[in-house]
Formats: C-alpha cells, sequence, structure tokens
C-alpha cells in the first residue's frame, strides 16, 4: 500500500512540475503560421504580399536569426517564471526574492519584445510601399473577436466583464 501511495505521490508531482512546461508551450514561431517565427511570415498574411523570391528568402533569413537570438531568452524567462511559481508555492513567501525574481521576468520579456520590434522593423525595410500600405491595411491577419482586441464589444467599447476603468 505505501509503495502505490508513494507512486501516485511521484507521479502527481511529476505532473504538477511538468504543468509550468505545457503551460508555456514552444511560444510563437515554433510552427508552420503560429507566432512569429519562420512559419509566420510565410503562413499569416504575409502571403498576400506578394513577395518576390528574394525578400522571402531575405525576410527567412532574418526570422531565422532572430529565433536564434530570441530563444535563449525565452529560455531563461522560462526558468525563472518557474523558479518564481515556486517561490509563491512557498509557505514562507520571500517578498525580495520575488520581486527580484518578477524584475528578472519583466526585463527578459522586454529583451524578447525589442527583439521582435527589430525584426519587425528589419523586415518593414524590404518592404516595397505598396506592400507596406497592404500590410498595414490587412493588420498582419487579426480577426475580429471576442476579447479586449476583438470586436463584439457592448456600447462604448464596454461588453460583458468589462469595467468601466479597464
Amino acid at each position: 500500500m505505501k509503495k502505490i501511495t508513494l507512486t501516485l505521490m511521484v507521479i502527481t508531482i511529476g505532473l504538477l512540475l511538468s504543468v509550468p512546461v505545457f503551460a508555456f508551450g514552444h511560444g510563437p514561431g515554433y510552427g508552420p503560421g503560429e507566432g512569429r517565427g519562420p512559419g509566420y511570415y510565410k503562413d499569416k498574411g504575409f502571403n498576400r504580399l506578394n513577395l518576390t523570391d528574394e525578400q522571402k528568402t531575405k525576410i527567412e533569413a532574418l526570422a531565422t536569426a532572430s529565433q536564434k537570438e530570441i530563444r535563449p531568452l525565452r529560455e531563461k524567462m522560462f526558468d525563472k517564471s518557474v523558479a518564481l511559481r515556486r517561490l509563491w508555492l512557498q509557505t514562507n513567501l520571500d517578498k525580495d526574492k520575488i520581486i527580484a525574481l518578477q524584475k528578472e521576468v519583466s526585463t527578459l520579456r522586454d529583451q524578447v519584445e525589442g527583439k521582435y520590434t527589430l525584426l519587425r522593423l528589419e523586415i518593414h525595410k524590404l518592404l516595397t510601399p505598396e506592400q507596406q500600405e497592404k500590410l498595414a491595411n490587412f493588420g498582419g491577419g487579426r480577426r475580429p473577436g471576442f476579447g479586449p482586441r476583438g470586436a463584439m464589444r457592448g456600447q462604448r467599447g464596454y461588453g460583458p466583464g468589462m469595467g468601466m476603468y479597464n
């Protein structure tokens, strides 16, 4: 009986520790058409720009190089996020450690977003004025829907669950 209980506890702890991994996922850009990686530029909107082969090649190279720079930052951010989650799970919370680790996660997140911004700016330079205008007009493939960035809001922009000060 003790063996079964111990085995179940080990499995449960293993599952609990692996949840952040699955929740974090691979992040944007790790699959065809998902996020901001090379698949994004081929499948999400850029196919409507009538890019030349040279533009496609350059964009792919930029995206690949960017992902190589971003991957270590994302991995650090993930590790710090897991460590932060573990700090929050302790019975005696260490305020200073939590705040310091949260700042590190925020700094890493800002660095990743900065890299994505630089990538977008570099890609923008490769586009013709007509392609830039086309890209601006279709909004990068976003579709209206529910939620803060989608449509379907109530009057004056406030939908269900959205307070006046949100």
